[in-house]
């Protein structure tokens, strides 16, 4: 006679033969499939599989998520370059943020699409970028040097 028993990751078999001796044949069951990594881990593994720093993995997981909630919690995958384009003219018009700070978010975007989903971002035409500040050199006048040094 044979019974199958389970016992948490275990799944064995006992026999019993004529001689009420009882064979034990153990084998490891696994899931049935390893879940598949989410989105954002696997953003993680790639950035440390790059040996990028921790504040930057942390800073493109930011810029990912907000990405993300931007457009209702649609996986990105399934958006495109007129989704990055609105949220990064977004960010610059409605978020009035620096330059520098578009820039940090378009390049984790570019990370995500290129190294993570495997897709090629085409070219961002449309994209309203923020505006450098403009700073102009202060001169002074001979007789302003002399009136500040004299």
């Amino acid at each position: 006679m044979v019974i199958p028993r389970t016992t948490g990751s275990l799944s064995y078999t006992v026999a019993f033969g004529e001689a009420r001796a009882a064979a034990l044949a153990v084998r490891e069951v696994g899931p049935a499939s390893a879940p598949k990594p989410r989105l954002l881990d696997r953003v993680r593994e790639a950035i440390r599989a790059r040996h990028y720093s921790r504040r930057t993995e942390k800073t493109y997981v930011g810029w990912i998520r907000r990405y993300i909630f931007f457009h209702g919690k649609r996986h990105p995958a399934e958006m495109g370059a007129p989704e990055i384009t609105r949220f990064l003219t977004s960010l610059a018009v409605d978020g009035k943020v620096a330059a520098s700070t578009q820039n940090q978010a378009l390049s984790a975007l570019l990370f995500l699409y290129r190294e993570v989903l495997l897709q090629e971002v085409p070219w961002l035409d449309n994209l309203v970028y923020a505006k450098r500040p403009h700073h102009l050199p202060v001169v002074l006048t001979r007789e302003e040097v002399r009136a500040v040094l004299g």
